[in-house]
């Protein structure tokens, strides 16, 4: 489609792949965005992050889906069209998308940039758009998105953009906390789960001068964790001696929080970025905690957008980027799979342009 002549009003087409159901598999689906509005920017995909995030989506397992259902909230690409009052982007600029395209601007999460917690947010994908008729959102595992230029980040032309575009969810899921938490050089931090949000937790800690440390399921990564600079890799919470200042939890499956919690110091915290099944979601045993006084439970849901660019201009500034492997856009079922059995060694990314209609 040529972008450079878009009449004003018309709905954007779109190619990619959808899930039409929680049971069935990835098939092709072409589509049409919104059209594109005075402050909307067209990005043209380029790569697209999978999250673990859109697999629980995709297979209705922390609510019922919308289907048919294109997952993707880890975006880069480039920039194709601008509408007629965007100031932050010119046509070829570098772009990149997150886990949310529109909010009011008006409410007090929006004027404090913490865009996630506005009522009327819009979530990238599965989600119906209050802004435009309450049509489902499509993310990113298509060709191209429509996006307001306030929920676009500037991505540098010399940057790696299949590693820039996970970080615009497992990067500021990670990033957000432990800037909250004030982490510091010294700091004893330990992160739980070894897989994707986990390894940008241990980086972004350790670039921040803490003392680093992994819980994980078994030893399998323990070399891998050792190399980054992880002080220690435990399997266990069984007779451990640390006591940690924050304790970021990435587990996406079923645990018991006051394990860990019984590992904090006093006035210790820990910051919940897991989100389990609802079947399999803990609970946190009141009494345990209350004899546990001192220590601080609290939830984290990825970042603002003036957060958002932080992240990503610290995370390119220290060179700080998720261990990636690309893969084509039909080989998607492939890496649920993987993901889900264990098997994946890195965050996968889909080169869109890969991408066959």
């Amino acid at each position: 489609m040529d972008f450079k002549n878009i009449p004003l009003g018309q709905r954007i087409p779109a190619f990619g792949y959808a899930i039409k159901s929680k049971d069935s598999n990835f098939e092709k689906f072409s589509f049409t965005r919104h059209p594109m509005g005075e402050k909307d920017i067209v990005i043209e995909i380029l790569f697209a992050g999978i999250c673990h995030s859109d697999i629980h989506s995709a297979r209705s397992e922390w609510f019922d889906g919308i289907y048919p259902m294109v997952p993707g909230h880890e975006i880069a690409g480039r920039v194709v069209a601008t509408g007629s009052k965007v100031s932050k982007f010119k046509v070829g600029d570098y772009a990149g998308v997150g886990c949310m395209v529109n909010s009011c601007g008006e409410c007090d999460a929006c004027k404090k940039s913490q865009e996630q917690f506005c009522q009327q947010c819009v979530f990238t994908y599965n989600c119906q758009d209050c802004f435009h008729n309450n049509e489902p959102t499509y993310g990113g595992y298509s060709n191209n998105i429509v996006v307001n230029e306030h929920f676009a980040v500037c991505v540098p032309k010399d940057a790696p953009l299949d590693k820039v575009a996970p970080l615009l969810c497992a990067g500021i899921t990670t990033y957000s906390p432990l800037k909250f938490s004030g982490v510091k050089k010294g700091d004893k931090v330990a992160v739980t789960g070894f897989g994707g949000l986990g390894v940008m937790a241990v980086k972004y800690a350790l670039a921040m001068g803490a003392e680093v440390y992994v819980f994980a399921r078994n030893r399998n990564k323990e070399k891998e964790a050792l190399n980054l600079g992880v002080t220690k890799l435990f399997d266990s919470t069984q007779g451990i001696k640390e006591r940690f200042n924050l304790i970021i939890s990435t587990i996406p499956t079923s645990y018991d929080p006051m394990e860990y919690i019984n590992l904090l110091k006093f006035g210790g915290e820990l910051a919940i970025v897991g989100l389990p099944p609802r079947e399999v979601s803990p609970d946190i045993n009141i009494t345990n905690l209350v004899y546990n006084a001192g220590r601080k439970v609290y939830g984290s849901l990825i970042g603002g957008m003036q957060e958002t660019q932080e992240m990503l201009d610290y995370s390119l500034r220290h060179k700080i980027y998720p261990e990636t492997e690309i893969i084509r856009a039909d080989q998607i079922d492939e890496a649920y799979e993987n993901l889900t059995s264990g098997k994946a060694k890195f965050r996968y990314v889909i080169d869109m342009q890969t991408l066959k209609d």
